[in-house]
C-alpha cells in the first residue's frame, strides 16, 4: 500500500491531473500509430503512465517536466532506458530546435496542464517546422475552440491560428475519472497535423497572430471599432471584408487577407 510520504503531491500551480486509465492510454497509443525509432517529445510526463507505454514502442523519447519532484521520480523510473532522456524545463521556454535530429521531425504528445494549454499551443506553433504531428489531452472546451468554425461562439484566435498551421481532428472524449486527482471538467484528445502547404496564401505567423489579437480585442464590437486605430477601415472593402462585421464571422481566408492588409498599411 502506498504511504502518505510516497504519494505524489499534486501542485495546483502546475495544473496537474495525471492520466491513469489504461484504456485511454491504449487509445492514445493507437491514435498516434508510432513506428519504431520515431522521435517522440512528451510534454508533462507526470507519473509516467503514458511514458511507460510509449517506451514499449521502442521510440526515442525526450520528456519535458517542470516539476522537479516529479522529474526525480520519472528519472528514477526510466533513466535505465537508452532511448529516454528527461529535460527539467518549462515547455513554454524550451528550445525545441535543439532536440531536432537531422531532418527527422518530432512527434509531440502530452497531457497539457490546464492552466497553460492555450499559451503552450501558441508557443508550439512557433516551432511547427520541427514537428510531424501533435497529440494532446486537453480540456474539452479547448478542443472545441481548436475545431470551431466561423460564426460559432468558440471561433477565435486559437482556431484561426491552429487551422492555419494544421489539420485539426477531435479524436475522442475522456471522462474525469480517467485522472487523479479527478478534474471538474471534461477532457478530450486532439490531433494536430502540420499542413504541408498552407490552404491559403502565405502570411507570417506574427502577422496573423497580431491581426487576430486586434480583431478580437473587444469581441462584441465591429472590425471598424477594433481596427480604426491601426488601419483605414473604409479600405477593408477593397479586400472584400465588411468593416461593420464582427471578427467571429470572418473565415480563415479573410483573416489571412486582413493580416496582410494590416501589415502592409
Amino acid at each position: 500500500m502506498t504511504s502518505e510520504k510516497q504519494r505524489p503531491k499534486f501542485r495546483k500551480r502546475f495544473g496537474q491531473h495525471f492520466l491513469q486509465d489504461k484504456r485511454i492510454i491504449e487509445s492514445i497509443i493507437s491514435s498516434i500509430n508510432l513506428k519504431e525509432r520515431d522521435h517522440v517529445l512528451e510534454i508533462g510526463p507526470g507519473l509516467g503512465a503514458l511514458t511507460e507505454r510509449l517506451l514499449q514502442t521502442k521510440c526515442q523519447i525526450d520528456a519535458i517536466e517542470v516539476d522537479r519532484d516529479l522529474a526525480k521520480k520519472i528519472n528514477d523510473k526510466f533513466s535505465k532506458h537508452a532511448h529516454f532522456k528527461l529535460h527539467i524545463a518549462d515547455a513554454l521556454h524550451f528550445d525545441y530546435e535543439a532536440r531536432k535530429v537531422k531532418e527527422k521531425k518530432m512527434r509531440v504528445v502530452g497531457n497539457l496542464p490546464y492552466n497553460i494549454s492555450t499559451q503552450l499551443i501558441f508557443r508550439l506553433f512557433d516551432a511547427i517546422d520541427y514537428f510531424q504531428d501533435m497529440h494532446f489531452m486537453l480540456q474539452h472546451e479547448v478542443v472545441q475552440r481548436l475545431t470551431a468554425s466561423p460564426g460559432e461562439k468558440a471561433w477565435g484566435r486559437l482556431a484561426i491560428l491552429a487551422q492555419h498551421h494544421c489539420e485539426v481532428t477531435h479524436l475522442f472524449n475522456v471522462p474525469p475519472n480517467a485522472f487523479k486527482p479527478i478534474p471538474k471538467v471534461q477532457s478530450a484528445v486532439v490531433q494536430l497535423t502540420p499542413l504541408q502547404r498552407k490552404t491559403y496564401e502565405d502570411v507570417s505567423s506574427f502577422a496573423l497572430s497580431n491581426a487576430t489579437r486586434l480583431a478580437f480585442s473587444q469581441r462584441r464590437k465591429t472590425l471598424r471599432n477594433n481596427l480604426k486605430s491601426v488601419v483605414d477601415v473604409d479600405r477593408l472593402e477593397d479586400i472584400e471584408i465588411n468593416p461593420e462585421a464582427r471578427a467571429e464571422t470572418l473565415s480563415l481566408k479573410q483573416f489571412v487577407k486582413l493580416a496582410k492588409f494590416i501589415h502592409s498599411s
